[in-house]
């Protein structure tokens, strides 16, 4: 008896180490149980106040096209020296098709210090001036010369300030106050409202601390979109009617509205929906 006593001690000293710590079971090492119990951190929170994280390099890497109609419904989000955080959801956009496009600043392929952002990686920015006192920007997509100019936002965050800068930056302005709808309807004002200059040329939206994008709680559907004709661009011969600009049907903060391609988008979405209809009649 006082040898099976001596070895279940050795048995029970070997189980408990003499730091006075309890060893994983078999059980606990196959499931890999983590060192600490401490608290981790989930993804999905991962910046401040609950945002989403921003969209990344993959998203810019799209033609024209498909990427002007993938900004609407983003959030396009600023963020000023001070801290402060604007926050606006796209709702109009236009595609430039690169060197065939008679409209774009990149047609005929030609690259000048001016238009180099279009020629650089999918999510540059190209910001250039207009009528020497107006800022546009622009998003490059893939294909050498193409991108996306953001014409208007929905304001959501920051719309104070917004109201702010553009008063400050709009030319001719009066004492009226600008209607929450009037912030960003425009690729000026939206630049204005927003603070954004020359200086964020060249600048990659995928990894800039003052500049970002963020995925949106909902995209809209296909018969929502509209696609019409670009703004702005006469002089561009048969380029200027193709329906290369893209808004959300129904939003007050779109810059121009163009019934008769609302009207020409929803006959195909009806024409579409009834040829589903009868193939699946016929299956």
């Amino acid at each position: 008896m006082g040898q099976k006593k001596q070895r279940l001690l050795k048995a029970r000293q070997h189980q408990s180490p003499s730091d006075g710590t309890q060893k994983p079971s078999p059980k606990e090492l196959h499931l890999g149980l983590p060192a600490t119990l401490g608290p981790t951190r989930s993804i999905y929170f991962s910046n401040p106040e609950g945002h989403p994280a921003r969209l990344g390099s993959a998203f810019f890497d799209q033609s024209a096209v498909s990427l002007a109609r993938a900004f609407l419904g983003q959030i396009l989000v600023r963020r000023l020296d001070d801290g402060t955080e604007l926050r606006g959801r796209i709702v109009e956009t236009e595609a430039y098709l690169g060197p065939e496009d008679e409209a774009a600043h990149s047609r005929g392929g030609r690259q000048t210090p001016r238009n180099r952002g279009m020629f650089m990686k999918p999510g540059t920015l190209y910001v250039y001036l207009i009528y020497g006192m107006y800022f546009c920007m622009n998003v490059s997509s893939r294909g050498d010369g193409a991108c996306v100019l953001l014409r208007a936002l929905e304001p959501l965050g920051g719309l104070e300030a917004m109201r702010q800068l553009r008063h400050a930056l709009r030319k001719g302005t009066t004492g009226r106050a600008l209607k929450d709808r009037e912030l960003c309807n425009g690729p000026s004002k939206l630049c204005q409202a927003l603070a954004i200059d020359r200086s964020f040329d060249q600048r990659d939206l995928a990894g800039d601390e003052s500049v970002w994008l963020e995925q949106g709680p909902s995209m809209p559907s296909e018969p929502a979109v509209v696609a019409a004709a670009r703004v702005g661009i006469g002089q561009a011969g048969e380029w200027a009617q193709k329906p290369l600009r893209f808004y959300v049907r129904g939003s007050p903060w779109v810059s121009v509205v163009d019934r008769a391609a609302e009207r020409d988008t929803q006959a195909g979405a009806t024409a579409s929906s009834h040829e589903d209809f009868n193939c699946l009649q016929t299956k």
